[in-house]
């Protein structure tokens, strides 16, 4: 099973490709110029990992609290790929994370304690 990170809500873009015997990671300055290539941000590092949308089963996007461009940005990519390539799509809050550890989120979507294509995002003010 191969789940794709998406985190744009603090001060990097992180994208990550998480299996169950390994995982792929990026980031990027979370900048007005990224976000103008967010999109081709990702499948860049879709690509160089050689990891299709395809083979994606669940899509897992912080929805804040943290920037307003990037949340936005980020979510919109996000359900898109989620509605074309028909992949399950969660939510989760910054405060999910144990320092960093995206893994967590495995555990917490095993437990079903994450969000299904009910994203609200969290701006900070």
């Amino acid at each position: 099973m191969k789940n794709l990170i998406i985190d744009a809500a603090n001060e990097k873009i992180f994208f990550s490709i998480i299996t169950e015997i390994q995982s792929y990671t990026t980031t990027h300055v979370n900048s007005r110029e990224n976000f103008d290539k967010f999109i081709n941000l990702l499948l860049d590092f879709l690509k160089k990992n050689k990891i299709k949308l395809d083979d994606v089963e669940n899509i897992f996007i912080n929805q804040g609290p943290g920037k307003f461009s990037g949340i936005r940005i980020s979510i919109s990519i996000a359900k898109a790929i989620s509605i074309a390539k028909n992949i399950s799509l969660f939510g989760f809050n910054s405060k999910d994370l144990d320092n960093g550890d995206y893994k967590k989120l495995l555990k917490l979507h095993k437990k079903d304690l994450l969000n299904k294509n009910l994203i609200k995002p969290l701006y900070l003010s």
